[in-house]
Order: structure tokens, then C-alpha cells, then sequence
């Protein structure tokens, strides 16, 4: 299991000098590879290496060697992330890639490569992170800037704890106004996140209609709280709903598979922004990742017809807002919790050997 920490940097101004000219030229030889890449239309790390490692090295005869191959792995890794080839562009300040042998980590000190000359900083870490440093091995790094504050973030390889053996599983639907409906009856309220959103929305919107000097230094100070405010309530929600799943004693998380789901999107300016905004993806990493932390497994069903369907008779009944109701049962529910014990289901029915997202026939059963 692989688990990622950010240490803080202490540097002198010396030393941050030479690390903006170390990102400087890092992100140059990002780009070039990148131009080079899309010039003979390759995204596989080792043809890309032999087709541009000799070319970066003479163009850019600072970095050295092992830096020149750190380049070209961090550009075949952003090309691989990207749906149809394109021409890359890292930014001026691009994070800088460090592997095992650009790197040295001994107690509190911490030895990283520059242009010049090795530099030996101190560290802070917290005793959160050193339980990690303890258990895992340490990996590949990024040296990232965030402002005027230095970060390492460090990869780590843990061992894989225990798996819960039970055979019990919960369902969690994801919502906009309700941010999680568990199974068991638990549901996360997101109507304080979204205000907060619309909020951070109006704000921007304002000053962006303005458009004087003080509108736009404005804009760059509260640039990225929206998403740090979302991303800590994800945080606090992935650890309920794990929590929560542990206290039962389950073995399996169930999801729902919610991938192309912006293309399917049809509603006014207005909603779409805001949906589009919606951090589903983040908060499903989360649970993804601290669920295997726990030895608890992630399972991804189809979510279709799950909030129409009822839980009790499987027939088709009428959705309004957060009510559910159902003409052939007469089962009256939370719609959100409806959906939850309908993805429990699907996660039961489905065959392990089909994989962890189950086929789309097994939805279309449920409408029968």
C-alpha cells in the first residue's frame, strides 16, 4: 500500500533561490520532452526516454543525468494521465521530481539536489507522519512550492494490513445536498458545504465583474480556499463513513460507479456549474484510500435505476427531492437512503469474477 506525506521545508533565502532556478530549468526540460513527445506521438516512459534523453541533456546540461531522466518520467506520467495526445505545458513553477538517488532522508535532515550543489535542510515532521516513515520505505518524492511555503511529499511503501474477513457490506450513495447516505441509516448532511460553495461562487463572480487592480490581487489571496473547505469536509466524510463501516463490522465498501457522469449532466447554467464543481471524485479517493488502510475493501456497482427503484419490493416508485415513495409496497423512504441500500444489494449480487464494477444487466434486474 502506497501512502504519500508532505513534509515541511525550512529554508534560508540562499537556499530558496537555488530551488526556484532548480524549477525553473526542471519545467524547461518538462516542456521539451513534452514538444518531443508529441512530435512522434509517444507516451511510453522507455521509447521516450531513448528518444529525448540525449537531446534534454545537451539542451539543458545543468540538470544532469539523473535529473534529465526524472524530466522525462514526470512528462511520460502527465502524458499518460491525459485522454487524447496533446501538446504539454508545466507551468514556469512546476513541482520538481526527486527519486532515491537525488534525494537523502536521515532523521531530521534532508539532503536534495540543485543546480550548484547538494543542500542539506532540516525537516518538520509531525509524529503522524513519523508512524509512517517507521513502517514504510521510502520512494519517489515531489518538491512542491505552495506560495513562499516548500513542501516534499514523499511516497511511501506500507504494508498491507489485514483484511476484515466478514462477509457484511455497507452502501454509500453520493449526493450534492446529502454528501454521503450509508445503508445503515447514517446520512452526512452536505447543505452547509453547498451554501459555503455558493458562497466562494458569488464572491469570485463579483470580483471578476469588477476587473479593477484591487479586484484581481483580491482574487489571487483567496485563490484555493473553496477547494481546501471541500476537501477537509470530504476528509471528515471518508473517515465517518470508514468509521462507521469498521463499527459494523464489514468487510466491503459499496460505491457507486459515478465515471462519465459530468457528460451526462443536463440542467441550467446555473445547477451546471455547481454540479460541475461537485468534488464526487475526491471524496471517492478518500474513502478509497483510507478504507484500504483499514483493511476494508471498495466495490463499484452500477448506480443506475437505484434511486427510482425501491429497496423493499424492487419495483419503480416516485422520487420527490428527498422523498421516496413507493405505489406497490407503500414503502415511504429518504431517497438518499433508498439508493444506499440499493447499491448494498447490487455490491452482494455481484460476481467477484466479473471484476469490482459489476455489469449493467445486473441493474436492469432489478427493474423486473
Amino acid at each position: 500500500m502506497k501512502r504519500t506525506i508532505a513534509i515541511k521545508l525550512t529554508f534560508s533565502e540562499i537556499e530558496q533561490q537555488a530551488f526556484r532556478r532548480l524549477e525553473v530549468q526542471f519545467s524547461a526540460a518538462c516542456n521539451y520532452v513534452g514538444q518531443i513527445a508529441f512530435q512522434a506521438k509517444e507516451r511510453n516512459r522507455v521509447k521516450l526516454h531513448h528518444l529525448a534523453y540525449y537531446a534534454v541533456r545537451e539542451k539543458f546540461p545543468e540538470l544532469g543525468a539523473q535529473m534529465a531522466c526524472n524530466a522525462i518520467a514526470k512528462t511520460a506520467q502527465a502524458l499518460r494521465a491525459l485522454k487524447e495526445p496533446k501538446e504539454l505545458l508545466f507551468k514556469k513553477g512546476c513541482s520538481v521530481h526527486f527519486d532515491k538517488r537525488t534525494y537523502s532522508l536521515k532523521g531530521q535532515s534532508l539532503s536534495l539536489f540543485t543546480l550548484e550543489k547538494r543542500l542539506r535542510c532540516s525537516i518538520e515532521i509531525s509524529s503522524f507522519h513519523k508512524s509512517f516513515l517507521e513502517q514504510g520505505k521510502a520512494r519517489e518524492a515531489e518538491l512542491v512550492r505552495k506560495g513562499k511555503r516548500w513542501f516534499f511529499h514523499l511516497v511511501l511503501d506500507l504494508p498491507d494490513p489485514p483484511l476484515v474477513q466478514s462477509d457484511r457490506k455497507i452502501g454509500v450513495d453520493f449526493g450534492e445536498n446529502v454528501l454521503a447516505a450509508l445503508s445503515t441509516g447514517k446520512l452526512l448532511g452536505g447543505g452547509p458545504l453547498r451554501a459555503k460553495r455558493d458562497q466562494f461562487l458569488a464572491h469570485r463572480q463579483r470580483l471578476q465583474s469588477k476587473g479593477t487592480q484591487a479586484a484581481k490581487q483580491r482574487l489571487r489571496k483567496i485563490s484555493g480556499r473553496e477547494a481546501r473547505a471541500v476537501r477537509h469536509v470530504n476528509h471528515c466524510a471518508a473517515k465517518q463513513i470508514v468509521s462507521e463501516a469498521r463499527e459494523k463490522g464489514c468487510g466491503a465498501i459499496v460505491l457507486e460507479d459515478l465515471k462519465n457522469i459530468r457528460t451526462r449532466i443536463k440542467a441550467k447554467k446555473r445547477e451546471r456549474s455547481r454540479l460541475h464543481r461537485w468534488a464526487f471524485d475526491q471524496l471517492r479517493t478518500f474513502v478509497e484510500y483510507k478504507a484500504a488502510g483499514s483493511g476494508i475493501q471498495t466495490l463499484y456497482v452500477c448506480p443506475a435505476y437505484t434511486s427510482k427503484t425501491c429497496s423493499h419490493c424492487l419495483s419503480l416508485g416516485s422520487r420527490s427531492k428527498h422523498r421516496f415513495f413507493c405505489s406497490h409496497c407503500g414503502s415511504l423512504q429518504h431517497s438518499d437512503l433508498n439508493a444506499s441500500r440499493n447499491l448494498l444489494r447490487l455490491g452482494e449480487s455481484a460476481d467477484p469474477s466479473t471484476g469490482d464494477v459489476n455489469r449493467r444487466h445486473i441493474a436492469a434486474l432489478i427493474r423486473r
